[in-house]
C-alpha cells in the first residue's frame, strides 16, 4: 500500500498543508471531536508500534512525531517574531483554544534556556489510570519542536511528572542542546 501523503508534490513527508481544509471537508460535523476518539487512535497506534518495534522504539516514534507536529504548529499557528513573554502567552492561548491543555510556565533561565512548564488537562493523559509511568512522549517532542522553532536551538524535553504517574499535571523540563 502506497503512502498517499508521499504522492504528488509532497515527496519530503508531512507538511501543514497535508491537513487539508477541515472546515470544508467536515461542514456538518465541524472541526472538533471527543478526546476519546483522539486517544483511541493514539493508544491503538502505540500498541501496534510497541508490539512491532518494542516499547522504547514505539515511544521514540511518538516523540519524533510530536517533534514534527510541534515544529509545524509553531511555524503555522504561532507568531515566532515576538518577545518570549508574548510568545508564551500566545502559546498558552492557542493550546487552551485548541483544547490541547492548559500551559503554565514554571521556570525559564534566560542564560541557559532551561525551561520547566506544566500542562494541565493534557489531551494525551489526563484522566488515565495511575500506572507509575510517564506516558507523554508525543508531548515531549511537541514541546521540543515548538521551542526549537522559536529559539533556533535544539531542545531535549523530558516529562518529569505525569497524570499516569499519580500527578494532576504533566510537568516537562527542557534543556537547550
Amino acid at each position: 500500500m502506497e503512502n498517499v501523503l508521499l504522492q504528488g508534490n509532497n515527496k519530503e513527508g508531512f507538511s501543514w498543508k497535508d491537513l487539508g481544509n477541515i472546515k470544508k471537508g467536515r461542514e456538518a460535523l465541524g472541526e472538533e471531536m471527543p478526546v476519546l476518539v483522539y486517544r483511541l487512535m493514539q493508544y491503538t497506534l502505540l500498541d501496534v508500534l510497541t508490539k512491532t518495534h518494542g516499547k522504547y522504539q514505539a515511544n521514540e516514534y511518538f516523540r519524533q512525531a510530536g517533534y514534527l507536529a510541534g515544529m509545524e504548529f509553531a511555524k503555522n499557528i504561532l507568531d515566532i517574531e515576538v518577545d518570549f513573554g508574548t510568545f508564551v502567552a500566545n502559546l498558552q492561548k492557542k493550546l487552551r483554544q485548541l483544547k490541547i491543555g492548559i500551559l503554565r510556565m514554571e521556570e525559564f533561565d534566560e542564560t541557559t534556556g532551561e525551561i520547566v512548564l506544566t500542562v494541565g488537562e493534557d489531551l494525551d493523559c489526563s484522566g488515565l489510570p495511575v500506572t507509575g509511568d510517564t506516558v507523554c512522549f508525543y508531548d515531549e517532542g511537541f514541546i521540543a519542536g515548538i521551542l526549537e522553532v522559536y529559539t533556533g536551538k535544539k531542545y531535549n524535553v523530558h516529562e518529569i511528572d505525569c497524570w499516569a504517574n499519580g500527578d494532576r499535571v504533566c510537568r516537562f523540563r527542557g534543556k537547550a542542546q
